[in-house]
């Protein structure tokens, strides 16, 4: 089912969900790069600064898709992995960071190129919404939250306009509030429920940060 027109509209629409924050201490987070143009809409319309959390997806030995974990951070630093695929593979610590290693290599690159808004301890005390155009596995949720966790915000909201039942229940635990527009019980992947849900290029995420809302 096709639930949103374009990540844009996705973002007008979470943005309504959003409203109560609009005038508080908060810092909208995307999750690059899709979440970035649904995370602006959110921003503008809270009037808070936009910022990315780099995060990458760690896939299994044979089989990228399938997360292994994820790392964030801009060293990739923080490390969240699938504990139950690490136990029934045993998966050594030496084969998880061959697959990471690759990963660390693309954010330090994004890290570059694109920058970064806000200065060290910004986040402290605020509040902080985690921002992606869905939520599938989890796995690049899980390190961005377990990220921002580090820099001592007063509270976390996961914001995400499409995500399975189950995901959303586990960031609930990991999370102090998540907000999910539409979760489909068969869920294949998020692109389906866009009509438009084009790749954003490098150039475009330069683009949307310079223009975006900033402290």
């Amino acid at each position: 089912m096709t639930a949103f027109a374009d990540r844009r509209a996705a973002g007008r629409a979470l943005a309504e969900r959003l409203a109560p924050l609009a005038g508080t201490d908060v810092v909208v987070l995307a999750l690059p790069r899709g979440g970035l143009p649904v995370a602006d809409e959110v921003a503008r319309a809270l009037g808070a600064p936009l910022d990315l959390v780099l995060v990458r997806k760690i896939g299994m030995p044979g089989n990228p898709e399938l997360a292994l974990g994820a790392i964030a951070g801009p060293g990739g630093q923080t490390l969240v992995l699938n504990e139950e695929l690490v136990a029934a593979f045993g998966i050594d610590r030496d084969t998880i960071e061959a697959q990471a290693a690759p990963q660390r290599v693309e954010l330090e690159r994004r890290r570059k190129l694109w920058g970064g808004r806000l200065a060290p301890g910004a986040l402290r005390g605020k509040t902080v919404v985690l921002v992606d155009d869905g939520i599938a596995t989890g796995a690049t949720m899980r390190a961005a939250i377990a990220a921002v966790r580090a820099d001592r915000p007063a509270q976390v909201i996961v914001a995400a306009p499409v995500a399975p039942p189950d995901v959303v229940a586990a960031m609930e635990t990991l999370a102090d509030q998540v907000v999910c527009l539409y979760m489909p019980r068969e869920f294949t992947a998020v692109g389906v429920h866009y009509a438009s849900f084009p790749q954003l290029d490098d150039e475009e995420v330069r683009r949307i940060l310079a223009a975006a809302p900033r402290t």
